[in-house]
């Protein structure tokens, strides 16, 4: 006897439907899975046998054979584990088939039945919701996370016995359906901000450093890359820890697509009511390999830029990093995602992200800060080689170049703006960015001729630029970089056209390219 039931699989950071085909046959007692089944989904044959046997089915003692279709794309994960079980059960009529039309199946089940949550269910069921389906069932432990897209009718189970029992003549099947709640469109309100605030700290906490908080309130407003350097012990890390608190909350779609990507990478708070609305902030270490960073297997997942799409990717000691895991940040800082090929498929990350990185300025750390204390014992050599390992076409793509030396001690004392006040500041300018763009292609994805279009100088600021690009060897890539950090300079003083004091400081803070390339 033959059935068929819908269950689905994660692709990157999207999902995709499977089609689980069962097939029971006389002959010798068997169960074959094929359709290019990873060692999670062939051991799925044992977990299914003994939650069947577990739960008073009877498994059927002939020749099974579950087909994943397409049968040429490669399947991974344990995702398919209560679709099997559903279909071996249908196709031996110890359950109606009737009752899995229209639906996705989805969860994984331990040996006495139980359903355990599974990862990337929030990118599957919005496939499922393209395709044209209304019905999806799946663990208790994921109710919350499918709750997240609106329109489909959620069936929560927590056991495989709730799929009905066994042998019955008059079987009708009657699961918990999940309520799924109107914190769907929570938002970072004033509560969860404070919360927020807390785990990244206040910007009130730094003393001094005025001139690098208002770099980062510049790169916060219009997403800018940005690269801290100083001394040890200056507040580098400090500082960039609480950029994300003072970026704009995320959009619907944009808190929709960072939910997703956490949710196929398995990282996903368990039990979330809603959508991730907070910017996230990714650290890793710098031991990490180019695949860490970027994503890589033999079915891709997401990396760590992948994680920080529409938050903070901080690089701390950035020349610390092989030369390898930092080249490979080229592209997606240029294109905003990440592209994997793989003999059957070709595989694109979403990898939007603000890039903050900290550095000394030698191996010491004291070059140029000598006090009393600390003298730098570095060899020019020693300087020029530790600078060198950050390529030129990356620093090229880092839009302002930040310099933290030690407060002044007249400045030491004082704290500045607050991350609250910071924040209005930010959210005033993007309020400002939206307006102007208004459903058109938005300022960080357009080049050359189209952003000299869009962005309005005055008769100044135009010369100061052209004036720039001539005398300080600057490449049109800074060139087109300088001028939307202009943009957004522009934004935060609510005016309408760039004029020449915003091209002078954007151009302040584009000083280590030329100070490497003097070396």
């Amino acid at each position: 006897m033959y059935t068929q039931i819908c269950s689905g699989s994660v692709y990157g950071v999207e999902g995709r439907m499977i089609a689980v085909e069962v097939d029971i046959s006389s002959g010798l007692p068997q169960v074959n899975v094929v359709g290019l089944p990873d060692p999670a989904v062939r051991e799925s044959v044992e977990r299914v046998r003994a939650a069947v046997k577990n739960c008073g089915f009877a498994f059927p003692m002939e020749r099974i054979t579950v087909n994943l279709a397409p049968a040429d794309l490669r399947k991974e994960g344990t995702a398919f584990d209560l679709a099997i079980a559903a279909g071996v059960l249908a196709a031996s009529a110890q359950l109606r088939s009737e009752l899995f039309q229209d639906f996705l199946v989805l969860g994984e089940l331990a040996l006495n039945g139980e359903l355990r949550a599974v990862p990337g269910v929030l990118a599957m069921v919005e496939q499922a919701k393209l395709r044209g389906m209304t019905k999806v069932l799946l663990p208790r432990g994921n109710a919350a996370e499918a709750a997240c897209i609106e329109g489909m009718e959620l069936f929560a189970v927590s056991h495989l016995r709730d799929l009905g029992e066994p042998k019955s003549s008059d079987l009708s099947w009657e699961p918990l359906r999940y309520d799924s709640n109107s914190d769907r469109n929570h938002r970072l309100d004033s509560v969860a901000f404070t919360k927020y605030q807390a785990l990244h700290g206040d910007f009130g906490d730094v003393l001094g450093q005025h001139h690098a908080k208002r770099a980062l309130l510049i790169a916060a407003a219009g997403n800018h890359n940005v690269l801290l350097t100083g001394p040890p012990g200056t507040g580098k890390t400090m500082l960039a820890k609480r950029l994300p608190g003072i970026m704009p909350p995320l959009r619907e779609e944009e808190a929709l697509q960072v939910t997703k990507i956490y949710s196929a990478a398995g990282k996903l708070p368990g039990g979330i009511p809603s959508l991730m609305h907070e910017r996230q902030f990714r650290s890793p270490h710098h031991t990490i390999s180019a695949a860490g960073l970027i994503g890589g297997g033999s079915i891709p997942r997401p990396g760590e830029v992948t994680l920080a799409h529409r938050g903070v990717l901080f690089l701390d000691e950035l020349p610390e990093f092989s030369r390898a895991a930092l080249e490979v940040l080229r592209q997606p800082l240029e294109d905003r995602e990440v592209t994997i090929a793989r003999s059957r498929a070709v595989f694109r990350f979403p990898a939007s992200f603000l890039l903050a990185a900290s550095m000394n300025p030698c191996p010491c750390g004291y070059y140029g800060h000598d006090s009393d204390d600390q003298r730098c014992i570095c060899s020019e050599i020693q300087i020029a080689r530790y600078r060198t390992k950050i390529s030129g076409p990356l620093l090229d793509r880092i839009d302002m170049h930040i310099e933290v030396s030690r407060p002044l001690t007249s400045e030491g004392l004082t704290s500045g703006m607050t991350t609250e006040q910071m924040r209005a500041k930010v959210l005033s300018a993007a309020n400002r960015r939206l307006e102007r763009e208004d459903g058109r292609r938005a300022l960080s994805e357009l080049a050359g001729a189209s952003l000299r279009k869009a962005v309005t100088l005055t008769k100044e600021a135009e010369s100061m630029l052209q004036l720039a690009f001539d005398s300080l060897g600057i490449s049109l890539r800074a060139h087109d970089r300088i001028l939307k950090l202009a943009r957004t300079i522009a934004d935060l003083d609510d005016l309408e056209r760039v004029d020449s004091p915003h091209i002078a400081e954007a151009i302040g803070y584009r000083s280590l390219d030329r100070k490497l390339q003097a070396l």
